[in-house]
């Protein structure tokens, strides 16, 4: 392995722990948005949050998730690998699930959101889970 490698590895690490943080975090303020009242200074400051979580850190996290395990996987030679397609396969619901979040903040945010506290506490739990599966995928290398 290159040097060059276990930079790429480090900073892949580095972007997944924040997109993660994001992806835990941000479900939380909705759990608090849906319960706050339409307009209200915590509305208002709850979105405030939510949107600034989700542009400044984690798009550059998931982008540079993207990118650097990309990489990984090519510089490794992996992409024939069983492993690393469930890898991606989950990795790819984690993007789909950040892209939901992204449109529920949205909705959060013009006071149109139809799902409730309750709701987003639940939908909270995926992430986990998701990043539990890859978590495993990666270490364990099953296939």
């Amino acid at each position: 392995m290159s040097g060059g490698y276990l930079w790429i590895k480090a900073a892949h690490i580095v972007s997944v722990i924040a997109w993660m943080a994001g992806m835990l975090y941000l479900p939380r303020l909705f759990v608090y948005h849906a319960s706050a009242e339409s307009g209200s200074e915590l509305a208002t400051t709850l979105a405030t949050m939510e949107r600034r979580l989700l542009r400044f850190i984690m798009l550059p996290a998931i982008i540079a998730t993207w990118i650097t395990g990309l990489t990984l996987a090519f510089e490794g030679g992996f992409f024939t690998a069983g492993w690393l397609h469930g890898k991606l396969a989950l990795v790819i619901l984690m993007s789909a699930l950040h892209g939901y979040f992204s449109a529920a903040q949205k909705k959060l945010a013009a006071g149109t959101n139809l799902k409730s506290a309750r709701f987003f506490r639940i939908i909270n739990e995926a992430p986990t889970i998701l990043l539990i599966g890859i978590v495993f995928l990666v270490v364990i290398k099953p296939f």
